[in-house]
């Protein structure tokens, strides 16, 4: 059996502004309708024995991960929550632990969740290989056949005849190379031997763990000792503590570079780790000045650059190799050449606590989502937009008071011993310290603005007394 595990606990700061912690670049759709989480998990059961994948997130991200996965009708075997933000070595430890619990010779296939390949049929292809040679005890990750000396990814080097009893195309891991400057990577290229380091692995889960025991003992102590800690609530499977205490290193780093079981099998379809704004830029159409955009954009005298217009009209004039990303709270230019340094703005935004770091306009929660629309000196103002039988928790407040108008849908309103229905364009106080609750009781999205008033309008400002989602 092929069991898909997808990797979904990062960050995505270089695609900052449009990727935010609490919002990552995998769960936007900027390559199609689906986003490049939706994307993966689709290609991977699409190779596998069944619909249904292991997902490791965390606890910021769980429920972005099982609104995404109902709504392209995937089940999972587990959405694993990872307490710290560790390297791959550990979280996929979690995932093996967890299929072999029922399954020890189940092929695992590892993937990151933020990789665009439109090639399924030349994935498919790839998969295959990799399955047989995984099922007989090999390590395997697929080798990215490289299309220019790039300087931004590690290399792995093949030996140069095909492995013995494993299935054609199949090759012995020689080395792992990091990034290597651009005189090296192009002796990478001309060499023949050499291929992209793609981060996706297949082996079983028993190998795995067999490998990593003896490799690195100390991870699969903590992961295991973890494993026996977890619980599972609400469909979420959350790990114990002691995973804190793994060390953060790679798959790579801890297994393949140490192992006498790796294999490559090489992968020639196109494939994108989408690790900047220029790496999105080739994976669009280009209009004859090598331009590729996307919203409302106008350009005059503009070449080679990439404009990404999300909320607003964005015009160009005299640019040559630019990128520029609008949202609506921020907008980023930068030179092509320097765009992977976004991260930089993104540490000092954090430095500084600016919500911008973390943050869009629009933050997403289990019942739906709230944006702000205006904020000053003791007010605070949001439109709330709450999916079809869902609510927020009971809860109170001890700084502020709010004030509700439905302006869409039927709103059940629970207020300390009241309970009563507003329908729109009426509207309800909730004073300081009242328990309160609202509920969308009709079919269709249940829109409020919520006008919010006191001394602290800060979300800390949330004592939840029951919520149907197991938050705190």
């Amino acid at each position: 059996m092929l069991v898909p595990v997808i990797l979904c606990g990062g960050s995505g700061t270089r695609l900052w502004p449009v990727s935010r912690h609490y919002f990552p670049k995998q769960f936007h759709a900027l390559t199609g309708d689906r986003s490049l989480f939706q994307q993966t998990v689709q290609r991977c059961v699409g190779v596998s024995d069944s619909r249904s994948v292991v997902v490791l997130t965390n606890d910021d991200h769980r429920f972005l991960v099982s609104e995404q996965l109902n709504a392209i009708g995937v089940d999972t075997r587990a959405i694993i929550l990872e307490p710290a933000a560790l390297n791959t070595a550990p979280a996929v430890a979690l995932a093996a632990l967890h299929v072999c619990d029922t399954d020890p010779d189940a092929v695992m296939l590892v993937v990151p969740s933020d990789h665009l390949i439109n090639d399924e049929s030349a994935f498919r292809d790839a998969i295959g290989v990799a399955e047989e040679a995984a099922g007989d005890g090999s390590l395997v990750t697929l080798g990215i056949a490289p299309l220019y000396p790039a300087t931004g990814y590690g290399y792995i080097k093949r030996e140069s005849t095909v492995a013995e009893r494993l299935p054609e195309a199949s090759y012995r891991v020689e080395r792992f190379v990091e990034k290597p400057d651009l005189e090296t990577a192009s002796g990478f290229v001309e060499d023949g031997t050499y291929f992209w380091n793609s981060g996706m692995f297949l082996f079983t889960a028993k190998t795995y763990l067999d490998e990593l025991k003896k490799h690195r003992p100390g991870i699969f102590k903590v992961c295991e000792d973890a494993w026996a800690q977890a619980n599972t609530t609400h469909g979420f499977r959350t790990v114990g503590q002691a995973y804190r205490e793994a060390p953060s290193l790679s798959v790579d780093y801890a297994i393949m570079e140490k192992t006498d079981k790796a294999i490559v099998v090489p992968y020639a379809g196109d494939w994108s780790d989408i690790g900047s704004w220029s790496g999105l830029a080739e994976t669009k159409t280009k209009d004859r000045d090598g331009n590729a955009v996307s919203g409302d954009v106008r350009l005059h005298n503009v070449n080679d650059s990439f404009i990404f217009a999300s909320d607003r009209l964005v015009a160009g004039v005299g640019l040559r190799n630019a990128v520029i990303v609008e949202t609506k709270d921020a907008v980023l230019v930068s030179m092509q050449r320097e765009d992977q340094d976004v991260k930089h703005v993104v540490e000092s935004l954090q430095s500084i606590g600016a919500p911008e770091a973390d943050y869009h306009t629009i933050v997403y929660r289990p019942w739906g989502s709230y944006e702000d629309l205006d904020k000053g000196d003791g007010f605070h103002v949001k439109r709330l937009t709450i999916k079809p039988g869902a609510g927020i928790s009971l809860q109170r407040h001890f700084h502020r008071s709010e004030h509700w108008v439905v302006v869409q849908g039927e709103a059940l309103v629970i207020r300390d011993d009241e309970e009563f229905v507003l329908r729109k364009n009426e509207s309800t106080d909730i004073p300081r310290e009242a328990v309160h609750k609202l509920t969308n009781r009709s079919d269709e999205a249940l829109v409020i603005v919520e006008v919010q008033t006191g001394d602290y309008l800060d979300e800390s400002d949330i004592e939840r007394l029951k919520d149907d989602y197991g938050r705190r």
